[in-house]
């Protein structure tokens, strides 16, 4: 009798390792869908480098820095020049290159605001037929300047006064 319980108690053994195994396996698989679908989309946060060119050059106005205004077009610029021909119009590419470049040539602080007035409702008109961000586009206006601007939040920080009038404005429109 003993040599034959010895198999048996064998074989139970490798049975319950085979099931342990399976439920290993399920309780894997069912971790991995169960990460798949609640992780964070990390492309959610991540703007075009258009759009984070510009928010940097919105940043600069805001504190009213125009040598840092002037320096952060060129990175908008390359940007504008790694856009796919065929998905923007070359008329709207030459409207924000000639808006960028305008910035770039000056340190005077009230032609870089009236240029990026000019430069910001030319990349609205871009936002409204190509995808530039996977989280909200905030349109804001100055009802001062009669300008608008865009933002990655809906905080208003204007960049037409800077901190004389931080504050003022409005959202008027989300994509």
């Amino acid at each position: 009798m003993h040599g034959i319980a010895m198999p048996v108690i064998v074989l139970l053994y490798i049975n319950q390792i085979i099931k342990m195994k399976k439920i290993f396996f399920v309780a894997f698989i069912t971790t991995s869908l169960a990460q798949l679908c609640f992780a964070q989309d990390s492309t959610k946060t991540k703007s075009s480098p258009l759009l984070t060119s510009y928010y940097n050059l919105k940043d600069a106005l805001v504190a009213s820095n125009a040598n840092t205004a002037s320096a952060s077009t060129s990175e908008f610029v390359k940007a504008i020049n790694s856009l796919d021909t065929a998905v923007v119009k070359a008329e709207n590419r030459n409207a924000l290159l000639n808006d960028a470049v305008a910035i770039s040539q000056t340190k005077d602080l009230n032609v870089q605001r009236v240029k990026f007035a000019t430069l910001s409702a030319n990349l609205f008109t871009l936002a409204k037929t190509v995808k530039l961000s996977a989280e909200p586009i905030y349109q804001q206006y100055c009802p001062m300047k009669k300008a608008f601007w865009l933002s990655d939040v809906k905080a208003i920080k204007n960049p037409y006064y800077g901190s004389a009038m931080l504050t003022c404005g409005s959202v008027k429109e989300t994509l």
